[in-house]
């Protein structure tokens, strides 16, 4: 479901889940993983992945309404927290987007301090207005601080799907590139950035987004 593997002082963490949706053994492996790599020694970054036509679509809503039904709102709770993770992690991160990056799959990657996303398939979409799910206002704080504010108004309240280059254009994603290069130049990315103090990095990023870590993890 989670692997994890070495690019010399870059963590890859690479998510085999399908889909990627956000259920409790999904999380749960998401986050053993974010501890294995944050108690690493030395220079260090993280990418994270997805495979195939998919980064990650967000939320399990099947699971939720089935076997998660008992624990929805705790589950959240640990959805944001997961958001938290991300946004606050004291090592670099990139997301190497390698397909379809939708709701809660695109606000994890919104946490990662930079994104590049595969230029010939695969779209970013917070499609709440279209499914009836007001976003949370841990959600709702972790996309406007992400986005510039025109482009977060019309992805929010229009729900609509963009492809690679607009994303670059609306600054969604640092980088657009062809489907064999997203991972590569994410650790490429991801490697000049490993001599940055973990210590400083988490504060420089706590100062950065106080409010909004505040609310995803309260």
């Amino acid at each position: 479901m989670i692997d994890l593997e070495r690019d010399g002082d870059v963590h890859v963490l690479h998510m085999r889940a399908g889909e990627n949706r956000f259920n409790r053994g999904f999380l749960d492996a998401l986050f053993a993983a974010l501890d294995e790599v944050a108690k690493s020694e030395g220079p260090a970054a993280l990418v994270t992945t997805g495979e195939g036509k998919f980064y990650s679509n967000g939320l399990d809503l099947d699971w939720m309404s089935g076997d998660g039904a008992g624990e929805v709102n705790e589950f959240i709770s640990d959805v944001h927290r997961m958001f938290a993770r991300f946004l606050g992690f004291t090592l670099p991160t990139v997301a190497a987007m390698n397909g379809h990056a939708f709701a809660g799959g695109g606000m994890m990657a919104l946490g990662h301090d930079f994104r590049v996303m595969r230029s010939d398939r695969g779209y970013f979409c917070l499609p709440e207005a279209d499914i009836g799910m007001p976003l949370t206002p841990g959600m709702n704080a972790l996309i406007t601080a992400k986005l510039p504010k025109v482009t977060a108004h019309e992805a929010i309240i229009t729900g609509r799907r963009y492809g690679a280059e607009e994303c670059a254009a609306k600054g969604i994603v640092h980088e657009a590139v062809p489907e064999a290069e997203v991972l590569p130049r994410a650790i490429e990315i991801a490697r000049a950035l490993t001599g940055k103090d973990r210590g400083t990095q988490a504060a420089l990023k706590h100062r950065l987004y106080e409010a909004e870590l505040a609310i995803l993890e309260g």
